[in-house]
């Protein structure tokens, strides 16, 4: 563990919480002071949930670590219990009450609830979040779930989406359609939805469906074991890879019904008129692996994008992404700070990032455009409208969400050539609001005369407008006003690297100052 201003995973009592939210008829002590208690805020105020997670904290206080914190957990469970009535209960410390070492789990079986309980054992300081979700599923499924007798028709469990969960809320619905066009009921969706009591009853489907690797594998690997059902391996994420799935399924399942591909728009689109300046983009990819390694493929099969970089922050996935990174000429990045991600993406010099609520905020310090694919997210990626990743609707919002921010970088990028035009300049106004062009009153001499001669661009010997200092060059290297102007005709995702180059080729020549020339003659040379 270790002081940071940003994480990708929290605690994995956050996740443990993500299971408890999400299911109904359950109940989550959480042995854990005061400010532990933040943990609500992610699902009322991130998710926009209509009531509070179903956790209880016994929130003891530094005057109480030198009383009885076992007794106050104690109560905390009987209190609970009395006011909610679960089907059962389940118990877990936090980081910070993990060291008091109380044994949540061990005190709350020997209390005697008329329920069942489920303890959680969660080492906070050498797992994260995701793994609390699959710990929690996992003991779910060894405390409740039993043997029981087969559905009559072919059923699946889907087993994976949680609370605060990356679009888990429509890709259950998607995928659940989905299984209904293959003629499969589902049996149990869990642990979004789902009561101890369904869980009781997961061994009564032919099979399962594994949507999310991270948050249910310990759970599936489990019932594969305990009931004989085996359980599903691709993701249907992309047109690809959903069809893969349903190929899967029905091997499964022995089902030959016809899937309806008419509402498939994206193969379509990618490969249109529209669509083909797409081709060959520079993308770099980042987030959980599951969704990382599901837009790679994507990326690269249906978009025509080209793959510059890929990683994940969550290392119970590393071993399959190196793999898809090595096929991809690639090494994948394996890191939890940030900062690391940050620097990969600049060296990189991407023109798309497709990452999580982090890299949004830094593809803006980069001039990057970013679409997200992955958790953690923010509140503006739980929308109120149907928007799945999974199955043909959610590869039609895939193609939607990542090709509109290169739309809007392009022209973001013409706008920042045009800047100094006498009808494109800030002080304008939209022309489909029928505003007069103005002309600027820093550096209109040079916009009096670029019109006069009735072109866009101001002569040499005409300062350019002031504009925001540039970053700062090498020591003993200045950029003259024409090569600042030349640069700033390099689309914005590249520049950065254009100048940096730039003064690294003069400083090597042992040039003072860098003119039009010498910026050309440097992009010769790398070009090599």
């Amino acid at each position: 563990m270790k002081l940071a201003v940003w994480t990708y995973e929290g605690p994995p009592h956050v996740g443990a919480m993500r299971v408890a939210t999400g299911m109904r008829g359950l109940h989550m002590v959480l042995h854990a002071p005061q400010g532990d208690t933040y943990a609500d805020l992610l699902f009322t105020m991130i998710e926009r949930r209509d009531h509070r997670p179903p956790v209880s904290h016994t929130t003891f206080q530094a005057r109480d670590l030198g009383a009885d914190t076992a007794g106050l957990f104690m109560q905390s469970c009987r209190d609970a219990y009395t006011r909610f009535r679960p089907q059962a209960l389940m118990v877990a410390a936090s980081c910070t009450a993990e060291l008091i070492q109380d044994d949540p789990g061990g005190l709350a079986e020997t209390m005697g609830l008329p329920v069942p309980v489920i303890p959680l054992e969660l080492p906070s300081y050498q797992r994260k979040e995701n793994f609390g979700c699959d710990e929690a599923l996992l003991q779910l499924c060894r405390v409740l779930a039993r043997p029981v007798a087969r559905t009559d028709r072919v059923t699946c469990n889907i087993l994976g989406p949680t609370a605060l969960g990356f679009r888990h809320r429509d890709d259950l619905a998607e995928i659940t359609g989905l299984l209904s066009e293959l003629g499969i009921e589902v049996n149990v969706a869990a642990p979004m939805g789902a009561s101890p009591t369904d869980i009781a009853r997961l061994g009564a489907a032919h099979f399962n469906v594994l949507l999310y690797p991270e948050t249910a594998e310990s759970a599936a690997r489990w019932c594969e074991k305990e009931f004989g059902q085996p359980y599903t391996k691709t993701i249907p994420i992309g047109a690809n890879a959903t069809r893969a799935f349903i190929a899967e399924v029905r091997a499964l399942s022995g089902s030959t019904l016809p899937v309806d591909e008419t509402r498939l728009r994206q193969p379509w689109w990618a490969a249109s008129v529209d669509s083909t300046y797409l081709t060959g983009k520079r993308v770099f990819v980042f987030g959980d692996g599951t969704h990382v390694m599901a837009a790679a493929k994507v990326a690269r099969d249906e978009m025509g994008f080209e793959v510059c970089g890929m990683g994940c922050y969550n290392r119970e996935q590393a071993r399959p992404l190196r793999a898809l990174a090595k096929e991809f000429g690639l090494e994948a990045l394996i890191t939890d700070d940030y900062l690391e991600v940050e620097n990969a993406i600049e060296d990189a010099a991407p023109e798309m990032i497709l990452g999580t609520q982090m890299e949004r905020h830094i593809g803006k310090r980069l001039g990057i455009p970013c679409a997200v694919i992955s958790a953690p997210v923010h509140v503006q990626d739980f929308p109120a409208r149907y928007s799945p990743q999974m199955g043909f609707e959610g590869a039609n919002v895939l193609f939607d969400t990542w090709v509109h921010p290169l739309v809007m970088g392009l022209e973001e990028h013409l706008l920042t050539m045009f800047r100094d035009d006498f009808e494109f300049h800030d002080a304008a106004g939209p022309s489909h609001h029928g505003a007069k062009a103005q002309l600027h009153e820093q550096g209109a001499p040079a916009v009096q005369t670029a019109a006069a001669d009735g072109g866009s661009m101001p002569p040499e010997d005409v300062p350019a407008p002031a504009t925001a200092p540039a970053p700062a060059a090498p020591d003993n290297v200045i950029w003259l006003t024409c090569a600042e102007r030349e640069l700033k005709k390099i689309p914005f995702f590249v520049r950065g690297k254009a100048r940096r180059n730039t003064e690294k080729y003069a400083t090597d020549k042992g040039l003072h100052e860098i003119s039009v020339d010498t910026l050309y003659e440097a992009k010769a040379h790398y070009a090599r």
